[in-house]
């Protein structure tokens, strides 16, 4: 029965994608497909597996569940990473067997302490609650007791995260990097395609990858709208871009040009595409669900002095994904506020590719991003 239901579940994904177009450059268009429709059908949890280089605890930081991989051996100071992983704000944990297997990966290859924190998920949770989730299991990080119990480098210290994790990541690199008590900082930011503005939902790379698995461009305007725990129905609105419209007084020029992506980024990425700017839109939007300017939740909108007191930091990016010009533009912000940054494209990438880079799926540009993600930090932390 449950072959004949994975195999029902592969030939209607089969199906569904030969009608479903792809950019001819996108890598590995089939295991891409296949992947998409694993999404779809379930999201694999396991235990971790065993690992004789590498000891596995479940703990709490700062009172938020978290899976720890400490390297056995080694140097007696650590290097650390606390790590929040993808999928919405409201899928995943660390204990997916991509998420473990990644976090078991950096720990050995760069003898460090990893941490992945299982933040709560909507929709029992909604913003700010992942926010704080996120900060207080930072700020426990950075602890003098927690540097002590797992012997942490407190000059090696680095905030990751993919996805809505690389949001988490960011916007907790702002809020530590303004906080004038803190003993120890983070070194670095490590941010792999991170979500970081829900206010233009007709970047360059939306309107290219809008229909490109895995992230489509109407899945992650329900994301945004379930982790700010506002009315789905919403949606079409945010689809249409009413909720920016130049009528919006919530809106002034200076928001606005923080995500100008027709002037922050370079005519390589911008293509042919044209701005989607209504001159009107749908009033009380943008009260009715203020997490859209908060710049907890959309870490873009920063000020650039927040931004300048944030880590070094290095910003994945894929081609094929809706998420591709929030990272450029805010590797642009950054180094503008005269953060030192590291940008890393993926020409053939598509978003989530990372976290498959193991059997049974194994994607060529999963394997390629890790590597050089591991690479960055083993240079940087």
């Amino acid at each position: 029965m449950k072959l004949r239901w994975i195999g029902a579940v592969l030939l209607s994904a089969a199906a569904y994608y030969v009608y479903l177009p792809l950019p001819s450059t996108v890598s590995e268009p089939w295991k891409l497909m296949l992947l998409d429709a694993m999404v779809v059908s379930w999201v694999e949890v396991i235990e971790a597996h065993s690992c004789s280089s590498v000891r596995v605890t479940d703990s709490l930081l700062g009172g938020v569940p978290a899976r720890v991989f400490q390297p056995i051996g080694g140097k007696k100071l650590k290097r650390g990473v606390v790590y929040f992983h993808g999928g919405g704000w409201a899928l995943a944990s660390g204990r997916m067997r991509s998420y473990d297997l990644l976090c078991r990966k950096m720990a050995e290859d760069l003898d460090a302490v990893i941490m992945s924190v299982d933040y709560r998920l909507a929709p029992e949770a909604v913003f700010p609650e992942q926010y704080y989730d996120a900060l207080a299991a930072s700020r426990a990080f950075l602890s003098a007791e927690v540097r002590q119990r797992y012997g942490l480098d407190p000059e090696r210290l680095c905030v990751s995260g993919d996805s809505a994790g690389g949001n988490l990541a960011a916007a907790v690199a702002q809020e530590l990097g303004q906080d004038g008590s803190l003993e120890v900082r983070f070194k670095a930011q490590a941010l792999v395609y991170p979500v970081l503005q829900a206010l233009d939902f007709y970047t360059s790379s939306y309107q290219q990858n809008h229909n490109v698995p895995i992230l489509y461009r109407p899945v992650m305007a329900q994301f945004w709208l379930q982790y700010l725990g506002a009315d789905p129905g919403l949606a079409p609105l945010l689809l249409a871009n009413n909720h920016s419209s130049l009528d919006q007084a919530h809106l002034p020029s200076q928001v606005r040009s923080k995500l100008n992506w027709t002037s922050m980024l370079p005519a390589e990425r911008r293509k042919d595409f044209r701005p989607v700017v209504r001159a009107e839109g749908t009033p009380g939007v943008l009260a009715a669900v203020p997490g859209l300017t908060d710049v907890r939740a959309a870490p873009l909108l920063a000020d650039a002095a927040v931004l300048a007191g944030t880590p070094r930091a290095y910003v994945m990016t894929c081609e094929f994904d809706v998420l591709r010009d929030d990272g450029l533009m805010y590797v642009r912000r950054l180094r503008d506020a005269g953060v030192q940054v590291t940008s890393d494209h993926h020409e053939d990438g598509f978003h989530g590719c990372m976290v498959f880079a193991y059997p049974p799926i194994r994607s060529d540009v999963g394997r390629r991003s890790m590597d050089r993600y591991i690479r960055w930090l083993d240079q940087n932390l």
